[in-house]
């Protein structure tokens, strides 16, 4: 067999795809509840809206960059940590995209043939 096609037929763990997909907003609760804070302080300390950084919590908006530094700066969190789960939450929603999955496919099969 074609060893790209081997590759693209075997999963390795860290291709598997989660069944309940977590927004890093999730986490940063976590860390809110934790440290014994308020969302509404938190926003505060960030200069950032309430109304906005709830949304981010509650998973309606993505964790920015900008919002991953002022994380950090408020959290002493590492800004990379906030925008890898972001994007770990981005490829989750696309691999559970049966449309776009597809789409994939169809592009590996034209370059397996190449």
């Amino acid at each position: 067999m074609n060893g790209r096609k081997d590759l693209a037929t075997k999963k390795t763990a860290n291709e598997m795809i989660s069944s309940e997909l977590i927004h890093p907003g999730e986490m940063i609760k976590d860390e809110i509840i934790a440290r014994g804070m308020t969302q509404k302080e938190l926003a505060q300390q960030m200069g950032v809206s309430y109304t906005v950084f709830n949304e981010i919590l509650n998973g309606k908006r993505p964790v920015t960059a900008e919002y991953a530094l002022l994380l950090e700066a408020a959290l002493g969190t590492d800004a990379n940590i906030w925008l890898g789960l972001q994007t770990d939450y981005n490829m989750q929603q696309f691999k559970q995209d049966r449309s776009f999955m597809k789409r994939l496919e169809n592009i590996r099969k034209i370059v397996a043939m190449l």
